[in-house]
């Protein structure tokens, strides 16, 4: 049974032992331009690293206000924003959401803090929601993250060619990658049996 089309838009706390996620807002602004600040994290974002508070806030802004959901990451250890993650491609008449967008700050990486953030995302998607297909779409050149995906249970699926623009101007070609929901349970075993203990 699917959630009502509304509930698929609402952006409630989800609590974890290694990570918080909270709905994003203007005043995570500060803590995210302190994860923000290694350029490396950027290479494969089609956004650029905010440099200022400012720049920040409108980096928030407009992941608020498009189509989609958005939360900031809290480290439960230390209570600083890690980063922030999306559902985007939002669709409860197919019951499909995309999972992306996700920005985790350098010294967060390797933590648990992503996985578990993916673990509560999928549970809230398979679980509350009633979707039955969650999908993640990856450049192809970004191996870290295709390796992440397919070490959470998401299966590839193929190649999108010329699917978006990179901010360089080049167009990037996009792996896509699913799970369904009969997948699920397997794999939500799988995930956290693969956290790491705090």
């Amino acid at each position: 049974m699917t959630a009502p089309p509304e509930q698929w838009l609402e952006a409630p706390e989800l609590m974890g032992d290694h990570v918080s996620l909270v709905p994003l807002e203007t005043y995570h602004a500060a803590g995210l331009l302190e994860a923000a600040s290694d350029d490396s994290i950027f290479r494969w974002m089609r956004f650029a690293r905010p440099k200022t508070i400012e720049e920040a806030e409108e980096l928030i802004t407009s992941f608020v206000e498009r189509p989609g959901v958005a939360w900031a990451m809290i480290d439960e250890r230390t209570d600083s924003v890690a980063g922030f993650t999306t559902y985007y491609d939002i669709d409860p008449v197919n019951r499909t959401v995309a999972i992306g967008s996700t920005l985790i700050g350098a010294r967060y990486q390797r933590t648990g803090i992503n996985t578990e953030a993916k673990l509560l995302l999928l549970t809230r998607a398979f679980e509350v929601l009633g979707a039955v297909r969650v999908v993640w779409h990856v450049d192809i050149y970004n191996t870290p993250s295709k390796i992440a995906v397919e070490r959470i249970g998401g299966q590839r699926e193929g190649v999108l060619r010329k699917h978006v623009m990179r901010l360089d101007g080049s167009w990037r070609d996009t792996v896509v990658f699913s799970m369904l929901d009969d997948e699920w349970p397997h794999q939500r075993v799988m995930i956290m049996k693969a956290l790491r203990p705090l």
